[in-house]
């Protein structure tokens, strides 16, 4: 599926992927190895969990970026070292705490919708 928006929920021990085509959602979970939650974006390990992140993301032409904590800040730190054309794409990084699927899908389409009215 070609996502024309995504939205991306991330803390250091799982990410929750939503790709938004007109009416349709697709969600894609990815989840770090235990050992990787300790490394609290530092390791290598954390490299190859944002990697796998970046491959759920990589097609979307907007993407919001959202979650708890710091791991949203490393991502963007990690985007700007070894994914600039993903980084290119991201349209807003705002804190959130652990909504529910519902409530994250629901909250991304208010938030392209107001973002795609400004951008015209």
């Amino acid at each position: 599926m070609t996502a024309h928006h995504a939205l991306l929920w991330l803390d250091h021990s799982e990410a929750r992927v939503f790709r938004f085509e007109g009416d349709e959602v697709a969600k894609f979970d990815v989840k770090t190895k235990k050992h990787d939650h300790h490394a609290k974006g530092q390791g290598h390990s954390s490299h190859q969990f944002f990697d796998h992140v970046v491959a759920n993301v990589r097609d979307a032409q907007r993407l919001l970026i959202v979650g708890p904590g710091n791991a949203k800040l490393e991502f963007i730190r990690y985007l700007h070292k070894a994914a600039h054309a993903v980084e290119e794409k991201v349209v807003g990084v705002e804190t959130v705490d652990h909504p529910s699927d519902g409530e994250l899908v629901k909250y991304a389409r208010h938030y392209f919708e107001h973002s795609d009215r400004m951008s015209g």
